[in-house]
Parts: structure tokens; sequence; C-alpha cells
């Protein structure tokens, strides 16, 4: 049996016995948790959120990319057209790990340049290399976004040796 055969197979046995029509688009918790596409890193998982809590979007590196910031105002946009806000009711949580894979391509300015926008002489500035530094950069970008609205914004760093979440930054 091949991926996709195994995959729609636990969807099956998912629908029958674990599905919930009651779950809404908005997270019961107002939480959007910007994480790692690394499969050892699910937000979810990592965090002891159940289904419908948490939103996540995951990006390589689990970066606040120009691409992340707009993904952010659409969902905005969408909770307005809802009748709903992304405001200081919700979180925003920038979740990166240890030994993330964007650092074996820190030598790949063709790369990493054009996913964080900024000239090449730059990239240091990106902190590749360092999940705490990163976090908390990522943190002050998400801050200084006044089209988020007044999210309450935190950043955190998993530990993929010990399994264990450490905050870097919070408010």
């Amino acid at each position: 049996m091949g991926t996709v055969e195994t995959l729609t197979g636990r969807n099956k046995k998912f629908a029958e016995s674990e599905y919930d029509a009651s779950l809404r688009m908005r997270p019961a918790l107002a939480t959007i948790v910007i994480g790692c596409v690394d499969a050892r890193v699910d937000p979810a998982v990592v965090l002891g959120a159940a289904p419908g809590e948490i939103m996540a979007i995951r990006n390589v590196g689990g970066r606040v990319t120009p691409r992340t910031l707009e993904e952010l105002f659409m969902l905005r946009n969408v909770a307005q057209a809802v009748d709903d806000d992304i405001d200081s009711a919700w979180d925003l949580i920038v979740l990166q790990h240890t030994q993330c894979g964007i650092r074996r391509i820190g030598d790949r300015p063709e790369l990493l340049a054009p996913y964080f926008d900024v000239a090449e002489n730059r990239l240091a500035t990106m902190l590749v290399d360092d999940p705490y530094g990163a976090v908390a950069l990522d943190v002050s970008v998400l801050r200084a976004d006044e089209r988020l609205g007044s999210a309450r914004v935190s950043g955190l760093v998993y530990d993929v040796a010990t399994g264990r979440v450490e905050t870097v930054a919070t408010r």
C-alpha cells in the first residue's frame, strides 16, 4: 500500500470516529502559531493543543517573512469578514526550534535572500543560525506591523533533543 492509500485509509477512520463537526473556523484558544515545517515540530503536538484550539502557519524555519505577514493580514481580514478580529484577545506565537534544517543552507544566499526579502549583504541580520535570536527578531517584526492590530505576541524555542519549549519573548 502506498502513502496516499495509507493516509486516506486513516482519514476514513478519522471521519468515522474522531471528526467533530462542531469545530469553528476561529480557534478555541484564539491563537495562531507560526512554526517550522519540520516533521518533528508540529505545533499542535508540541504544545499539546487539541483539534480546533489553534491555527498554525508553517514554513521553512518557522520564520516571520514578508509572505507570513501578508498571510496574517489576510487572516485578519477573513476574521473581520465574519464579524471577528485578530485583536487583543488573540495570541500570535512564533515557535522555532533547535537543529533546524534552515541552518544547513545558511551558505546559500541565493535561496535565503529572496525568502527573507533582504539583500544578500543583510542575511546575517536574519540570524539563521540562532533560533533564540531569530525568535526575538521575528517577535519584534510582528509587534511592529500595525496591520496586525493588538494581538499579544510571544516567542518560543522548542528543543528537539528534550521535547521542551523555552519562552524567549512574551507579552
